[in-house]
């Protein structure tokens, strides 16, 4: 049976849009006629994802390079789409890292605040901005890019698993404030996944990042954007809550079996 696309049409903004599930998502709702506002850093990369994204899918795509950290540079980016009377139905709020691999009483103070600034402000920036035009229509959805990692840390995981806690909080948060609205709140929450994530981690070392993935099948970029469509496309009557995917070899953020 072939399920019913809701998303056609759709206004989705999709934050940190420029690699991994971001630009993943990118496709998957694109594939699916909503029509895209992609917001990155990384502008050149984000002009590659637009032309890809249009020739593929021929879907309606805007870009916009934009930190969410800078919350001037969020503010300036909701009242454009204001003007263009252009509410997002679609909110995936992806744009977040792991910055640092070690213990606290070793930890780098630029990798906290690069976490703390990004996973959390960020969200809590692009959402404070974006919500308000969900509430003028009573209707629009959420979707929060959280971790397994917030549900149980992980050794030397200390911090990002703390901001990935407080994204599950304020995922909550949001979907009580919004009681009595037709408005969804949902994460989704992947475990271990073959993007840029370790690379980052690891301040671009390229082997040390490849180790993580080494002796199993990790969860790839479409492995999560298809979860992520899959909440987005749900009835406007069924909000899923909480999704987490991980893959079969993995079953809590640090107990993965490894072929050897």
């Amino acid at each position: 049976m072939t399920a019913t696309n809701r998303l056609q049409g759709k206004n989705v903004v999709i934050t940190g849009a420029s690699a991994g599930f971001g630009e993943a998502c990118a496709h998957a709702f694109g594939s699916l006629g909503a029509h895209l506002e992609l917001w990155a850093r990384r502008a050149d990369r984000l002009q590659q994802l637009k032309a890809g994204v249009e020739d593929r899918h021929r879907a309606t795509v805007v870009v916009r390079s934009l930190d969410v950290r800078d919350r001037a540079a969020v503010r300036a980016a909701a009242v454009d789409l204001r003007a263009r009377n252009w509410a997002p139905d679609v909110l995936v709020n992806n744009a977040g890292l792991a910055a640092g691999f070690e213990t606290i009483q070793e930890g780098r103070y630029e990798d906290w605040d690069a976490m703390i600034d990004t996973n959390v402000k960020g969200l809590l920036n692009v959402t404070r901005e974006l919500l308000p035009m969900m509430i003028e229509r009573d209707r629009g959805h959420v979707i929060n890019i959280g971790s397994v990692a917030g549900y149980m840390v992980y050794p030397k995981g200390n911090v990002y698993s703390a901001t990935k806690f407080a994204v599950r909080a304020l995922t909550e948060g949001m979907s009580i404030d919004l009681l009595g609205t037709n408005i969804r709140v949902s994460s989704v929450d992947p475990g271990a996944a073959e993007t840029e994530f370790s690379t980052v981690r690891f301040h671009g070392d390229d082997a040390r990042a490849k180790k993580v993935y080494e002796g199993f099948e990790p969860l790839s970029a479409a492995d999560v954007a298809d979860a992520v469509v899959y909440v987005a496309n749900t009835p406007p009557h069924v909000n899923i809550a909480k999704l987490v995917v991980m893959p079969t070899a993995q079953r809590n953020p640090y107990l993965i079996h490894r072929k050897t």
